[in-house]
């Protein structure tokens, strides 16, 4: 029998992915001949109304205001001399009409640009010309005409014309020859060379590590890209609520003739008190207390100190960021935690140490590479592959690890990407001694992917592949920390947390030496800010060093996002396909951002 909570979001989903909101008629008819485009054109710009009017002078005002609407319109399509005409019908049930005939759409003329004194150089203003985009006879939208002014004044920027800026333009409109020749008056302004960087709040940021990273020498040519490229390095370090970046005045031209760029930094509180508490039906619950620290020591840092006591993973930590260690882009992470781990397939209590170096490469991709020591007592019920019986180990080990991983982003949104893709990979080369000695390595690599099927990404498809391998061990000799398991919410939904994969006869979760999960997800906006999700997902451990695609584990669902402006908020319910004794007939999961 299905469980309430899945029938209750069951059928909330469907009544979201049913409801649609009540049509709106539009607040008046257009009629005339012309074009399909034209006139849908058109009914956008007259707008639509919530109900008819109520009497003819109602429909003759809305009339009159959708006239002037068209004309609008129409004009900036580029035609001119349009006849309107604003009419009524209909006596009880009266409807307000523009009859609407075009006339000829008039055509570009050859366009002019006359500059301001200085001029710039003869190269600079050969490239900005080519970068009008506009050509003689096509149709001459006001819209393209300026659009092509801003072309002109950003290609100038672009080029060291910081200054740069479009004078009143003047647009001759022909009657007789049916055409429209703007002409541009644009003041270039000098060429402008960069001095350092200045920064003009007072804080506990350092100064001279703000001016280290400028992705500029001083007399370098101005560029917007540099200028946005330092605002970037700078708010992605976390600590600041605010980051200006500006180029100075022209009256802060220093005697070189260099200007410099401002700074202005808007400081996140010093220390920040979190405390929280989780719940889940595949881990358990847990509370947290957080306590971060900013800018301790002038350079963008974060140090956290954390508390956890949690059913699965509890901990005491600290965690520090200096982000832009070396160079710009590169952070540094230092990690030192104690834990205890008590999951369905290990015990663990250890202490662990932590160093990684992340290097960003463009604006949302990364490489990272590190080294992690763990030094701990292992309880694990294993599966010994010889006798073919359980085992039980006590034993104390040591682990260092390599930690190698690079993620390359070409998504168009971090927490609710609707195009591109992702492509991430790991790999830990890892030597365990103590107790027992084995060396191997362990693999990993996932993509995603993200398929608008609507304009406006109304309706998404995602789907996610996910391989992992361990090579070089056995896996009995692996640490059950190291091995790979499925089942959860960021894995094969509906099984829970280590759920996915064989069992010993006590229940407890067989880790493997692969992994593979694959999922697919159809996501609806369906009403504001609401959307709906249906889902698969599927997973697999294997006891080989290559991923088994035998004995596959399938999972469903469906669930409701509700996006916010930082991104959305999620809940999924799913059930197993094929259930097996100890499994749950559904698991609920709720978090930020979308599943992957």
């Amino acid at each position: 029998m299905t469980p309430r909570p899945a029938l209750f979001l069951i059928g909330t989903a469907g009544a979201l992915l049913l409801a649609s909101a009540a049509a709106a008629d539009p607040r008046a008819q257009i009629r005339g001949e012309m074009d399909a485009e034209l006139r849908a054109r058109l009914v956008r710009a007259v707008g639509e109304v919530d109900d008819v009017p109520s009497n003819r002078f109602e429909a003759r005002r809305r009339a009159r205001g959708a006239l002037e609407a068209a004309e609008a319109l129409l004009r900036s399509e580029g035609y001119y001399q349009p006849v309107l005409e604003d009419v009524v019908e209909g006596e009880e049930t009266p409807i307000a009409i523009v009859n609407v005939t075009p006339g000829r759409r008039f055509e570009l003329a050859e366009v002019q640009v006359l500059w301001a004194d200085p001029a710039p150089d003869e190269a600079t203003e050969t490239t900005v010309r080519g970068e009008i985009g506009l050509t003689s006879g096509q149709p001459g939208r006001a819209g393209d005409i300026i659009s092509a002014e801003g072309r002109l004044v950003a290609g100038l920027t672009r080029r060291g014309y910081a200054d740069a800026a479009a004078q009143p333009r003047r647009v001759v409109v022909d009657h007789a020859a049916f055409t429209v020749q703007p002409s541009f008056r644009i003041a270039a302004g000098p060429l402008v060379r960069l001095d350092g960087v200045r920064l003009e709040t007072r804080g506990p940021t350092n100064p001279d590590w703000v001016t280290g990273l400028a992705p500029w020498s001083e007399g370098e040519v101005y560029d917007p890209e540099d200028v946005a490229e330092l605002e970037r390095r700078l708010l992605e370090t976390g600590v600041y609520d605010g980051v200006g970046v500006a180029l100075a005045p022209t009256d802060q031209t220093n005697a070189d003739g260099n200007r410099p760029i401002i700074v202005t930094l808007t400081d996140r509180p010093r220390r920040i008190l979190e405390a929280g508490a989780t719940f889940s039906t595949a881990e358990g619950s847990g509370v947290d207390a957080i306590w971060t620290w900013h800018n301790q020591f002038g350079r963008a840092d974060t140090l956290v100190w954390q508390a956890r006591l949690a059913d699965v993973d509890s901990r005491l930590g600290v965690n520090l960021s200096l982000p832009h260690w070396r160079r710009p882009g590169e952070t540094l992470r230092l990690s030192a935690a104690v834990l205890n781990e008590d999951t369905d397939a290990y015990r663990r209590t250890a202490a662990a140490l932590a160093a990684d170096l992340q290097q960003r490469l463009g604006k949302t991709s990364w490489v990272s590479y590190g080294v992690g020591l763990d030094a701990g007592k292992y309880d694990e019920n294993r599966f010994d592959p010889v006798t073919r019986l359980p085992v039980n180990f006590n034993r104390n080990l040591l682990i260092l690890t390599g930690r190698a991983s690079a993620v390359l982003d070409r998504s168009n949104d971090p927490l609710d990407p609707t195009t591109g893709w992702r492509l991430s990979a790991w790999a830990q080369p890892t030597a365990v001694a103590g107790e027992d000695a084995v060396l191997f390595l362990r693999t990993e690599a996932q993509a995603t992917a993200y398929l608008p099927l609507q304009d406006g990404a109304k309706t998404v498809l995602a789907g996610r592949v996910r391989l992992g391998s361990i090579f070089g061990a056995e896996e009995l000799t692996v640490p059950s920390d190291r091995l790979f398991y499925a089942g959860g919410g960021g894995s094969v939904r509906g099984f829970e947390y280590q759920g996915v994969g064989p069992r010993l006869p006590d229940n407890t979760p067989r880790g493997g030496l692969s992994l593979f999960e694959t999922s697919i997800e159809i996501r609806r906006d369906v009403w504001r800010n609401f959307q709906a999700v249906a889902f698969i997902d599927a997973g697999a451990i294997g006891f080989q060093e290559t991923p088994n695609f035998n004995n596959l584990r399938y999972g469903v669902g469906i669930g409701v996002r509700y996006k916010l402006p930082f991104g959305p908020i999620r809940a999924d319910i799913a059930v197993p396909l094929d259930r097996r004794d100890g499994d749950a007939d559904f698991q609920i999961y709720v978090s930020i951002g979308q599943a992957f």
